[in-house]
């Protein structure tokens, strides 16, 4: 069938409003984010520290953590952070740090191998270190460093610098020989004080007994003296 003259002049301007809804859609429902194992990091040690894959680093902020990863090296550890936005189904975030520092030792890796990883997606720290580290940095110190100095600060407000340079600090401090900083200080929250009775407070008090009594003296004493006057 022949197109007519009229279907020909606005094929342009509907291939236009195609490509215009096409992109439109691609803003507003963007690609999911790939899920993230070891196989799709590095297959060796890289030569940079940082590896923000999940993208919540500045410049300034991989320039100073890359720095302070640098000087895990006087003391023989070949140190990185990790960041990924979301993990392969099932797995944890020190599976993934285990799996990835075997894949480096295959590759040749340095012994003395540490990782730093934090999950944006669930604001949480991994510290995972090789056998060889074990007996400078115990899993007991791992796990706590983890979970509370680099955990802590991703959590307040996704402070990842923050927590990362926290993390590193700490276990540079007891690789150097010095005492564990320990966890850091959470702040107390003091309730200030409050004339509103507690749940406690209103269940012990004899208020509704009285409010029962006046209640009951307020039916009697009308009906005795109606019934007093008018006999």
């Amino acid at each position: 069938m022949p197109t007519s003259p009229r279907a020909t002049r606005w094929t342009p301007l509907l291939a236009l409003l195609a490509a215009l809804c096409c992109s439109l859609g691609s803003l507003v429902c963007p690609a999911p984010a790939l899920a993230i194992s070891a196989a799709g990091l590095p297959a060796a040690a890289p030569q940079e520290r940082v590896l923000d894959t999940a993208d919540v680093l500045s410049r300034a902020a991989r320039a100073e953590l890359g720095k302070t990863l640098e000087t895990f090296s006087a003391d023989r550890v070949d140190a990185h952070l990790v960041t990924v936005n979301r993990l392969d189904y099932g797995l944890s975030l020190p599976a993934l740090g285990a799996d990835l520092l075997q894949r480096w030792a295959d590759a040749g890796a340095e012994p003395n191998q540490l990782l730093f990883l934090i999950d944006s997606q669930t604001n949480s720290a991994a510290v995972v270190a090789a056998p060889a580290l074990s007996a400078q940095l115990d899993a007991n110190l791992l796990r706590s460093t983890a979970r509370t100095t680099m955990a802590q600060p991703i959590r307040d407000g996704g402070r990842y610098r923050q927590g990362s340079l926290d993390a590193m600090t700490r276990l540079l401090t007891v690789l150097e020989g010095g005492e564990d900083p320990g966890e850091p200080v959470t702040a107390e929250v003091v309730t200030q004080p409050t004339n509103i009775p507690t749940k406690e407070e209103t269940a012990s008090s004899n208020a509704f007994t009285w409010v029962v009594v006046l209640l009951v003296l307020g039916t009697i004493v009308p009906m005795l003296t109606w019934w007093v006057f008018s006999r």
